[in-house]
């Protein structure tokens, strides 16, 4: 309400205060304009302010106005400002009188259209390439046969139906999906903390999977922008677990298939190039077997020939023995002849020697002999004496060894000894015939029987005694 100076002069104009002024206007803005739709670029933007809020300005060839978003609102964008982004920012006009400048309250952000997100995300793989993030020397090959397979992807889509339909025609295996969002305000942080927490020690699942796949269906590139925020790139980019990305058709891409180990054009061959196919291996393994069999029989029919050759080209037995046996057949067949010849040339020592002979020499020599006689008969005799004492000796030792050894001493235990009719001991029952003859020995004599004739018919016979009869001097032994 304008108010009146007492000392001012008369005049037709009202007057007011600063703040009266600056609200006044503040609410013509607001009652004027509302909310209004905005297209401009974004300029000096620098992130949240300390407080949450965040500040910068919209542009145009000619004209800027402020803008600000309110902490609250920050958190509910779907895009958040990016410097020199284009945008269409939806909010309600108004005026800062602190500073006489007007600024649209934004409520509301989005993209000014296809090109300016395909710039922003340009400029981001740009920025996240320098790094080093999409380099192919950092990303690790897929496990063979994964035991577990993490899926990240709605729980409730075609998507998840699909994978595990792929899997089980493949390769039956264990699957644990980590539900999100694949598209919205969330989906990049839901997306973020599920590849964290597959890859989390411990794991914040029942097991630790083997592989991830982050899987989502087709769409435009609004939709699947959560996929190309600089989160969910880091957070596959930091993943020990190795990464298959199947976002989108095959047509489409984001900066995920980038930083993945593996970028799969569909969820379906996503699920392929993850399992190889059941049938197949189990084909493999029998292939591989058959040829494993079939490559030792080869090489033992190698080693067989082999071996046949060496061993005939070793030397046979005749071959060896051959030349000694024909020198030994020659020196057997001249030692008679040898033999005559040395006692020939001893005869003729002999002669030669009688014939030098004299009677006192044999006077001398028959002295001589007598006492040597003498000697040698004293000597004969004693060392007579002393080798029928050792063969005696020798003989006793040998008698008490066969009678240790003996087989009366096992007749001597209860034992019989059985011969036939001409003296052969027999062994087996199997060995009598029926009627035969029979030598029984016992220990303390011989009895005779015959064989019961009745034996092939199973009947048993009362035994026959026989007469004893007095050991035979000429009966064998068993040594």
């Amino acid at each position: 309400m304008a108010r009146r100076s007492p000392q001012a002069p008369q005049t037709n104009l009202a007057e007011y205060t600063v703040s009266e002024l600056a609200f006044a206007l503040r609410k013509t803005v607001e009652d004027a304009y509302g909310h209004v739709r905005l297209r401009g670029e974004v300029s000096g933007y620098r992130g949240p302010h300390a407080s949450g809020h965040c500040y910068f300005r919209l542009k145009d060839e000619s004209a800027a106005i402020e803008a600000v978003v309110w902490r609250g609102t920050f958190g509910r964008l779907k895009f958040k400002p990016e410097e020199g982004l284009e945008i269409v920012a939806k909010g309600k006009i108004t005026t800062y009188p602190g500073g006489s400048k007007y600024q649209i309250v934004i409520e509301e952000l989005e993209p000014a259209g296809v090109g300016a997100l395909m710039a922003l995300l340009e400029q981001r793989k740009k920025q996240l390439a320098a790094e080093g993030l999409f380099d192919e020397d950092r990303k690790t090959a897929l496990p063979f046969l994964p035991r577990v397979i993490g899926v990240v992807t709605s729980p409730t889509g075609a998507v998840i139906r699909d994978i595990l339909h792929r899997l089980a025609d493949r390769f039956p295996s264990h699957v644990l999906v980590w539900p999100v969002r694949v598209q919205g305000e969330t989906c990049a942080a839901e997306v973020a903390a599920a590849i964290h927490g597959f890859n989390a020690d411990p794991p914040q699942v029942a097991q630790r999977p083997d592989l991830i796949i982050v899987a989502r269906g087709g769409g435009s590139l609004e939709d699947l922008w959560g996929f190309n925020e600089e989160i969910v790139v880091r957070a596959a980019a930091a993943s020990s677990i190795p990464l298959i990305s199947a976002v989108g058709h095959e047509t489409d891409w984001t900066l995920i298939d980038l930083v993945a180990d593996y970028r799969a054009p569909t969820p379906t061959a996503a699920a392929e190039r993850a399992v190889p196919v059941r049938s197949e291996l189990l084909t493999s393994v029998r292939t591989f077997g058959v040829r494993s069999a079939g490559s030792l029989r080869r090489a033992l029919e190698t080693w067989r020939s082999r071996f046949a050759a060496s061993a005939r080209g070793l030397p046979r037995r005749d071959a060896i023995l051959g030349l000694p046996r024909q020198r030994l057949d020659a020196a057997s067949h001249k030692l008679p002849r040898a033999l005559l010849a040395n006692a020939r040339v001893h005869r003729s020592q002999m002669e030669r020697a009688g014939s030098r002979l004299r009677p006192h020499l044999l006077a001398n020599t028959a002295r001589t002999g007598r006492d040597s006689l003498l000697r040698l008969h004293r000597a004969k005799g004693r060392a007579i004496h002393a080798t029928l004492d050792g063969a005696r000796r020798r003989l006793d030792g040998q008698a008490k060894l066969l009678t240790t050894l003996g087989y009366h001493n096992v007749l001597a235990r209860g034992f019989a000894l059985v011969r036939a009719e001409d003296g052969v001991m027999l062994r087996r029952a199997a060995d009598v015939k029926p009627g035969a003859g029979l030598d029984i020995e016992f220990a303390d004599g011989h009895v005779e029987a015959h064989a019961d004739p009745r034996r092939a018919s199973g009947k048993k016979s009362a035994p026959q005694s026989a007469p004893r009869r007095k050991p035979d001097g000429n009966q064998g032994n068993l040594l």
